[in-house]
């Protein structure tokens, strides 16, 4: 009985986080004229692709495209450089305060990332980084969670592997690389899609760090467009840009899918 209810609950839930997609997909393919008065907010009368035509010909996507790509593969990839190394000395290496160090490294996990919006924009404006890609991706080059994530998963790899290694001659960074990176293999993939999903839907550093199209990213750029119709948002056009902006996002999380719950299955997150 229990499970019975608890599946109807997720269900449920289900159903609930899906119904804003499902009208975002259902009003980015009606014709502006059927928005406002169609009285089924998920029907489509006489679906267009209008709306997205309208929309890619106003906003500059692939200059925004290209911002955003650069943007979230360099956080991504300075990310996977840190956090693989500061898992790696939390996991195997043993030196003074290595507890209290790490339990600063998780608190950073509590404390959202608006509250250092402020000194983080002061340190760019001395830096000279004021809009700039680098402005938006310096502050997210560590991650705690990642650290966190990855500190797990190496935790469960033998300690006889290291011996062995170390028999062969090998150092510790060979040990890392032919090691412990082929078994975090599923860890990284999860890591990898939550830190692209965060930063590429990340808005509010960008726009406050950002004030010209040559560094806005995708999120940022939809909101100023969305902003700009004197008479209302035109909602077709607006939801078929989202559309446009969350179908990559949508697309890699149901390509690896597995790999994401798996790697939680197996990092002793429970």
């Amino acid at each position: 009985m229990y499970r019975i209810v608890n599946r109807i609950i997720i269900i449920l839930l289900g159903i609930l986080f899906l119904l804003p997609l499902l009208w975002t997909v259902a009003t980015s393919f009606t014709p502006a004229s059927e928005v406002i008065t169609r009285q089924n907010p998920f029907a489509v009368g006489s679906p267009t692709f209008g709306n997205y035509a309208s929309a890619w010909d106003t906003i500059p996507f692939l200059q925004y495209y290209a911002n955003t790509i650069i943007i979230v593969l360099g956080i991504l990839a300075v990310q996977l450089l840190t956090v693989t190394l500061a898992a790696y000395a939390f996991a195997r290496l043993n030196f003074i305060g290595q507890s209290f160090i790490f339990i600063v490294f998780l608190v950073q996990i509590m404390i959202p990332p608006d509250i250092l919006i402020f000194p983080n924009y002061a340190i760019m404006k001395e830096l000279g980084l004021i809009d700039s890609k680098l402005a938006i991706m310096l502050p997210y080059w560590a991650s705690s969670f990642g650290v966190f994530l990855l500190r797990q998963t190496f935790k469960q790899i033998p300690v006889d592997l290291d011996d062995a290694t170390k028999v062969d001659g090998c150092k510790w960074w060979q040990t890392l690389w032919y090691v412990y990176l082929p078994s975090a293999k599923p860890t990284y993939v999860a890591f990898g899609l939550i830190s692209v999903s965060t930063h590429w839907s990340n808005f509010m550093w960008p726009l406050i760090v950002t004030n010209s199209v040559e560094s806005r990213p995708l999120t940022v750029g939809i909101a100023i467009f969305a902003q700009s119709f004197e008479t209302g948002a035109q909602w077709g056009t607006v939801t078929a840009a989202t559309m446009l902006v969350i179908l990559p996002l949508l697309a890699a999380f149901f390509l690896f899918q597995r790999q994401f719950v798996d790697s939680f299955m197996h990092s002793g997150i429970k």
